[in-house]
């Protein structure tokens, strides 16, 4: 099922808003977050318009979270966090996703807290984008 008025559904300029194409897995696609103050955060959006884990089978669950250790470990090896977070919200967007958001240590921003949403301080071209995409791809 597709919901028309939903970036993770119809892609193109809708998700492009907020987000670079990096890769399909079984389970979810993954985005490059464009706001890249903790850098490699990216979203693992499930691949049907689904709005919680309890509306997926326990097969397709633990195959979405399988998904997301692999996207995990991939930013562990390509970007040496010291820690990944994880958030799941969609109150407004209702289309089941994981942020996944590595943070370093050294940086300081926000170590010891949460992540901010979307802080706005780090945007990057799509080259850019598409080098950290690369580094994900190739180590998953």
């Amino acid at each position: 099922m597709k919901d028309q008025n939903c970036a993770y559904c119809m892609e193109g300029e809708l998700v492009a808003a907020f987000g670079y194409p990096c890769c399909e897995l079984d389970y979810s696609k993954v985005y490059i977050f464009k706001e890249q103050s903790h850098k490699g955060r990216v979203i693992v959006a499930y691949k049907d318009h689904v709005s919680e884990l309890v509306n997926i089978t326990d097969e397709e669950r633990n195959g979405y979270f399988a998904d997301i250790a692999k996207v995990a470990n991939a930013l562990h090896k390509a970007f040496n966090p010291e820690k990944v977070n994880y958030g799941a919200y969609g109150d407004t967007g209702k289309h089941l996703h994981f942020h996944l958001v590595p943070k370093y240590k050294e940086d300081a921003f926000e170590w010891g807290s949460t992540f901010d949403m979307n802080p706005g301080r780090v945007t990057l071209t799509d080259a850019e984008y598409e080098a950290l995409a690369e580094q994900i791809r190739t180590n998953m």
